[in-house]
């Protein structure tokens, strides 16, 4: 989930609308992710009903804090690093 969280933020598919409001592109559809009064998040996927939480919601999550976001964004480029070497051997 965070992955995909990370790749909707770089693809920029994350719109804010209005104060709070963002529409997220997905692979199934384009959701609403919404800002509660209390920042809690919540959005109208499948996913975010069944579980109280999706990727859509944790990249609204990750552009209001950039630190967060760098941090993912570096152990993701390890994991690939990782991953690549692996691929060699």
């Amino acid at each position: 989930m965070i992955e995909k969280a990370y790749e909707l933020v770089q693809k920029r598919r994350v719109e804010q609308v209005s104060e709070g409001v963002y529409n997220v592109v997905g692979d199934h559809g384009t959701y609403i992710v919404a800002q509660k009064i209390d920042g809690a998040l919540s959005c109208t996927c499948p996913g975010f009903i069944r579980r109280g939480r999706c990727s859509h919601s944790l990249a609204v999550l990750l552009i209001h804090k950039p630190a967060l976001l760098k941090s993912i964004e570096r152990q993701i480029k390890s994991l690939e690093s990782k991953r690549s070497r692996r691929g060699r051997t």
